[in-house]
């Protein structure tokens, strides 16, 4: 009976500590949100939280601070990922309303972008989950673009995730603010994940 009482007491603080990591992945979702009202803003956003969430695993100090200096460094050259990202989510909405409309090979444009999309939001993730101060943009999308083809497995669990944003924002809404923490986390995992194998 002692010995159990002392594998709980063990066993708490671990428990402890995975709440915590929880909870400020919840915390950090709702900072990504808030400085995604930008619309093109996303890149930095993510890549803030991202850093963030890196800094928390790995037991370093850090707020909201410095996700506002990460969010503003981030920002000055991912503002043109964001826009670019939104010029590709038309393209495929316009392969989408091809598709609708009954033109020749107007369903296999419509999936092939769709399928092009997602692999260029998982990227997008992927690069955001690695940013540090003065990286290049266009160096870590294209590192991360390799990543997500070599890397299937990982790509998949991000796909999961954005689909558990788009579930919970169909179900309630305003669920899919703190999820978008749990996003950027499993997108650290991910690339953490990567690196270790």
């Amino acid at each position: 009976m002692a010995q159990a009482s002392v594998k709980a007491r063990k066993k708490e603080p671990l428990l402890g500590e995975r709440f915590a990591v929880f909870a400020e992945c919840m915390l950090t979702g709702v900072w990504i949100a808030v400085a995604c009202l930008g619309l093109v803003t996303y890149p930095a956003a993510f890549a803030a939280g991202a850093r963030h969430l890196r800094r928390r695993t790995s037991h370093e100090s850090g707020g909201w601070r410095e996700f506002v200096a990460d969010f503003r460094t981030a920002v000055r050259r991912g503002w043109a990922v964001g826009l670019a990202g939104w010029a590709a989510a038309v393209a495929v909405w316009v392969d989408v309303q091809v598709a609708r409309a009954g033109l020749p090979g107007g369903p296999f444009a419509a999936a092939v972008g769709l399928f092009a999309l997602i692999a260029l939001m998982v990227s997008g993730l992927r690069a955001a989950a690695v940013w540090t101060p003065g990286a290049s943009w266009r160096a870590l999308l294209g590192a991360a673009g390799r990543r997500t083809l070599r890397d299937p497995a990982g790509s998949l669990l991000i796909v999961c995730g954005l689909a558990v944003v788009a579930g919970s924002a169909w179900l309630v809404a305003p669920l899919a603010v703190p999820v978008l923490g749990a996003v950027a986390a499993a997108a650290v995992a991910v690339e953490e994940r990567y690196r270790r194998t």
